[in-house]
């Protein structure tokens, strides 16, 4: 296993390393930011707004009046 870190230098190898797992890090939050399940900052506000639309669209006709 020595022999590998005679080919590459381990500070820069290690550098490397961590920026890369820091970029998927953030692109991992970001992605799910970016939905409405796994959003921790808003919350889900939008399927609560889905929920009240569907209900409008449910609620009778009153008698006599024909859908449009």
């Amino acid at each position: 296993m020595y022999r590998v870190w005679l080919m590459f230098d381990p500070r820069r190898a290690l550098i490397t390393l961590f920026v890369f797992l820091l970029v998927l890090a953030l692109t991992i939050h970001f992605i799910l930011l970016s939905t409405d399940r796994f959003n921790w900052l808003d919350g889900p506000h939008h399927d609560a707004l889905r929920g009240s639309a569907q209900m409008q669209q449910m609620t009778p006709l009153p008698p006599g009046q024909a859908p449009q």
